[in-house]
């Protein structure tokens, strides 16, 4: 028998195809990466539609070296379990209202001053300055975030009308569990607010747990919260925003390019939900109001008592240290340049 020998080149050359394959596996698994992101916002919302849409454009645009994986309904916890597996790498970020991360970042809570705005044109002009200021301290704080997402004033709505800071004191008052700032300004007003997280609102308000709560319009009817109220506060109470937030050092991880290409779209897929959120919140209005709820407005000596104590919940917010003084100093010059400017005609 003929022993048949293999040619030795052979083994010359599928080493080094061995090695190339194995360094391309490697190569693409290293820059591969997926985004597992975990939101309230329930399947079909146009939040959803719309970073959905995002997350197949970076897709794309990467050539599946980044993928977005979304977890919407709350199938993930409140924001409180979401930022606590992001901290352990089961997730890599969230859609976070605004209170969430302030534990990070206190003075992320800037607009969250009460009775500091009166319009949405004030809003619109201070978040051309303010924004920013936003986006680099959760930066700092560890979060990259695409862009601040609108969400419209919250109001006091209630079973009973409010209408006079004794009237609040009265009423079982909610505050999102996970927002101690508010918590502890919200105080200020004489009441002891009771903390739940926002997936408990609805039963808690058919319960009789809670009567009073603080939310926008779109929210309310999102969240199905205005089949439990009556009335409404016609007074803005804080302007409410929320973010999307990836935990930095894993964004980090993926390349320079991809970054880029992730920043670009989903920055405008939010910037497009931020300016949707501003035509739906006109149309909840109208839904609360087709529904027989009740818009009311304090008397002007009322507003004026809302107003004094709230100057002394900003107050607070600076003096505790949650606020820095010369960034609220900021804000209050920007409003005052606002109406002198439009008392003007500018």
């Amino acid at each position: 028998m003929i022993e048949m020998k293999r040619p030795m080149v052979s083994k010359w050359i599928a080493r080094p195809a061995g090695l190339l394959l194995l360094f391309i596996f490697l190569t693409a698994t290293a820059s591969a990466a997926t985004l597992k992101i975990a939101t309230l916002s329930p399947e079909g919302s146009m939040w959803m539609e719309k970073m959905r849409k995002g997350a197949d454009q970076v897709a794309k645009e990467t050539e599946n070296r980044v993928t977005i994986k979304f977890y919407p309904g709350g199938v993930m916890g409140n924001d409180n379990a979401v930022l606590r597996k992001v901290r352990i790498g089961q997730l890599q970020g969230g859609a976070f209202v605004a209170g969430s991360l302030s534990q990070f970042f206190p003075a992320n809570q800037i607009y969250a001053q009460p009775f500091k705005f009166q319009s949405l044109e004030e809003v619109d002009h201070i978040r051309q300055f303010m924004d920013s200021y936003i986006i680099e301290g959760l930066d700092n704080a560890g979060f990259v975030v695409f862009g601040i997402i609108g969400g419209g004033f919250a109001y006091i709505m209630s079973k009973e009308p409010v209408e006079t800071v004794a009237d609040l004191k009265k009423r079982k008052v909610w505050i999102p569990d996970n927002d101690h700032i508010s918590q502890d300004s919200i105080k200020v007003f004489g009441i002891t607010p009771i903390p739940l997280p926002i997936s408990d609102v609805r039963t808690s308000l058919q319960a009789g747990l809670i009567d009073t709560i603080g939310t926008s319009p779109m929210g309310a009817v999102v969240l199905q919260w205005h089949t439990q109220i009556k009335y409404v506060m016609n007074i803005p109470l804080i302007y409410l925003y929320a973010v999307l937030a990836i935990d930095k050092p894993q964004f980090m991880k993926i390349n320079e390019a991809d970054r880029g290409i992730i920043t670009r779209v989903m920055t405008s897929a939010l910037n497009e939900i931020d300016i949707q959120n501003r035509k739906d919140d006109i149309e909840a209005v109208e839904t609360l109001k087709s529904r027989g709820i009740t818009f009311t407005t304090p008397s002007k000596q009322n507003l004026e008592e809302w107003y004094r104590i709230a100057g002394q919940a900003s107050q607070e917010m600076v003096d505790s240290g949650v606020l820095p003084r010369d960034v609220v100093d900021k804000l209050n010059g920007l409003l005052e340049a606002f109406h002198s400017n439009k008392a003007n005609g500018q």
